[in-house]
């Protein structure tokens, strides 16, 4: 959390710009001085302004704040341990993106991988061919369709949740969906 540092100079103190007549003034130094203090760590603030606006360098409860700021999906992300916070530092710089590939399998693809750490099995009814005779059959299935699988090592309801919601906002919007979250087999080492 920013606010007052103890022993923090000022980078600007001051003390230099006052008029010269208060330069030998105690009181005067003294006030300036306490002045000082309260406004080094807003200085501090401005001069390191580019870094709160940089996922990889801004302080964490910062980043998740800019992360609701530009619509991140960083619901369900805990920044209680170090593994968390690299998480979310990732889903709010591929942000934007993110959202340039919104409705995309691959874009649905990586919002998932973002919000939970590993990869989706997604099946999907549409396709795409050539054909050089015309009345080719069509590619894909009749009526649209979208299926997404994530196995995770030890699933919770919210789990499902979390995933139905992530894929609601992701997916083309005409498309019709589900979700299922599965166990992840555990391999046994001997």
């Amino acid at each position: 959390m920013r606010g007052s540092i103890d022993g923090l100079a000022s980078s600007t103190p001051l003390a230099l710009m006052l008029p010269a007549v208060f330069a030998d003034d105690d009181l005067m130094q003294r006030f300036i001085a306490g002045l000082d203090e309260v406004l080094a760590p807003l200085h501090n603030v401005l001069d390191c302004q580019d870094s709160y606006f940089t996922p990889a360098l801004a302080p964490t409860d910062f980043t998740r704040w800019l992360g609701i700021w530009i619509g991140a999906e960083t619901d369900g992300i805990e920044d209680d341990n170090p593994e968390g916070v690299a998480r979310l530092r990732d889903a709010v710089a591929a942000a934007a993106y993110l959202h340039r590939v919104r409705g995309t399998r691959g874009g649905l693809a990586e919002t998932i991988r973002l919000a939970f750490g590993v990869d989706a099995e997604i099946t999907e009814s549409g396709g795409a061919t050539w054909s050089a005779r015309p009345r080719g059959a069509f590619p894909g299935e009749p009526r649209p369709g979208l299926h997404v699988t994530l196995c995770l090592p030890s699933p919770t309801p919210a789990d499902e949740h979390r995933l139905n919601e992530i894929v609601a906002a992701a997916r083309p919007a005409h498309v019709p969906y589900t979700v299922q979250v599965t166990a992840a087999e555990r391999t046994s080492q001997t």
